[in-house]
């Protein structure tokens, strides 16, 4: 069965505004003859005359009149989908956002991230889910809106990322641990029992390899598959934790924080976003939120970077194997 042409619907609903093929033609900027021949075929697909002469004017059968209320609807329906969205109310806006997120992101900055939302958009409301991987398969399904980290390999090519801020990796250990006097040597380091962080249980990471380039090796005492974990459990032990400095930060308190004695790469941590949603007014009120409420801590990006939007294929940062961002 053939589709139906729905601009038949447009020159039906002048037609019968206008009750005439002359006038109606005019106002669609039509020849006589080309309104004439689409007349005939809304004939033919309505099963009806539509439009009969009366004198020297055309009225409208009882089919018109009772497509009329319908037809003008619909044509006032499709000028609204194609008109460029209103101006978004923010005070009446009503919607749910879910934010996906690995641990340490709703402690830093979900207190401000929620206070600003209450303060412009008292009804919006704000969903923060684990983030297990980096899977982009809960955006491309619309279970997720937003989520942050750092980009990777298995990050989907369409996903939109902007840069928020740069990280950069720390060691964490209890109050008191040995290495909370004197200098922290490489050897001292290396020395100690360590934790790994590794969603995927992977056995060594990025520490590994700066340690090895320095003749070192460490013991891993445990794996775990996030921050939280491993810094609770520097907290209880003689264990030590390597993690990103500034997303960590309210999940370090109480702990000795020290600067790591080998060279790891900074990370830069992203805002991901499926492309659907790229001209969403409120979706797109809600990622310069997260961006302000990111950038309001050391280590931010120039506003050029912050501007840098991957199109087609996101910015891809080296992610680190026992990070979990």
């Amino acid at each position: 069965m053939s589709r139906p042409d729905l601009n038949l619907i447009v020159t039906l609903d002048v037609l019968l505004a206008e009750g005439s093929v002359a006038k109606a033609a005019r106002r669609l900027r039509l020849s006589p003859s080309a309104m004439s021949r689409a007349l005939a075929r809304l004939r033919e697909a309505t099963g009806d005359p539509l439009l009969v002469r009366a004198g020297r004017g055309l009225v409208p059968t009882p089919r018109a009149i009772e497509l009329g209320a319908d037809v003008g609807r619909l044509v006032k329906e499709a000028e609204a989908v194609l008109r460029p969205a209103e101006k978004l109310d923010l005070k009446r806006l009503a919607r749910s956002f879910t934010l996906r997120n690995s641990d340490g992101f709703v402690e830093n900055f979900g207190p401000a991230l929620i206070a600003r939302v209450a303060e412009e958009a008292p009804g919006v409301q704000l969903r923060f889910v684990p983030k297990p991987d980096k899977d982009s398969a809960p955006m491309r399904e619309g279970s997720v809106d937003l989520e942050t980290g750092v980009v990777g390999g298995s990050t989907g090519p369409e996903v939109r990322a902007q840069a928020l801020f740069r990280d950069r990796f720390v060691g964490v250990a209890r109050m008191g641990h040995p290495l909370s006097e004197g200098k922290i040597t490489a050897a001292r380091f290396a020395a100690g029992r360590h934790i790994l962080i590794s969603r995927r249980g992977l056995d060594r990471g990025p520490v590994d390899d700066a340690l090895e380039l320095a003749g070192l090796t460490r013991m891993i005492g445990t794996v775990v598959g996030g921050f939280a974990e491993a810094l609770a459990l520097a907290r209880g032990s003689d264990l030590i934790a390597t993690v990103p400095e500034r997303y960590t930060g309210k999940l370090r308190e109480g702990l000795f924080t020290f600067t790591l004695p080998v060279k790891l790469a900074e990370l830069t941590i992203s805002l991901l976003w499926h492309p659907r949603l790229d001209a969403d007014p409120a979706h797109r009120w809600l990622r310069g939120l997260v961006r302000e409420v990111c950038g309001g801590q050391r280590g931010t990006l120039s506003p050029s970077f912050v501007e840098e939007i991957a199109i087609s294929r996101p910015y891809v940062a080296k992610a680190p194997t026992s990070g979990t961002t």
